[in-house]
């Protein structure tokens, strides 16, 4: 009678198996690690990026204006224009203001910066690249704005400029209202 030949497995081969597996599941576990801390400097650096600083100020500028604006005439909707803020944009390096820089009226109305503890990439106290300038244009039946943005990042006296507007009308149930969009010029100069 002729019999089928038996197939055996090895230990060796069993051993080798799960060593691989082993192996394998560690090499995930190690790439998930270097993956979640890379994760968390990439978000930081990300948030501490100088772009950062002007879209989060504008921003907050923007939300402030509206809110101004909400409780006012539209005569009276936005608060004065206000030039840039410190005069001109440090150059190439970030900056800290000396006390007193943001305490204009305007300033103070849109509680620009926001306070040290907000956590935004720009805040008063907080080392900068850019200066910042509030434009209003004020009638009794359209007021507008316009929130600038001013960096020179690299230190070679060519501006990278950021710009919101918004605007309240009279009659509009809407009230004031942040118009779509951001404009940039030179984002990288």
């Amino acid at each position: 009678m002729c019999s089928a030949p038996r197939l055996y497995v090895s230990d060796r081969n069993t051993r080798q198996r799960g060593i691989v597996a082993v192996e394998a599941a560690l090499g995930f576990a190690i790439l998930g690690s270097v993956l979640a801390v890379g994760t968390l400097t990439f978000v930081r650096d990300l948030r501490s990026s100088r772009f950062a600083e002007p879209t989060e100020g504008l921003a907050a500028l923007g939300e402030s204006a509206v809110a101004y604006a909400a409780s006012r005439p539209v005569g009276e909707a936005f608060p004065p224009s206000v030039p840039s803020t410190p005069q001109h944009p440090p150059r190439g390096t970030l900056a800290a203001d000396p006390p007193g820089t943001w305490q204009g009226p305007t300033w103070l109305a849109l509680g620009f910066p926001p306070p040290r503890a907000s956590g935004k990439a720009f805040a008063e106290g907080q080392p900068h690249a850019f200066s910042f300038a509030f434009d209003s244009n004020l009638s009794a039946s359209r007021s507008a704005f316009v929130a600038h943005a001013h960096g020179d990042l690299n230190g070679n006296g060519a501006t990278s400029t950021f710009e919101i507007r918004g605007h309240d009308v009279e009659g509009d149930p809407g009230g004031a209202t942040l118009e779509p969009g951001l404009y940039v010029e030179d984002e990288l100069e």
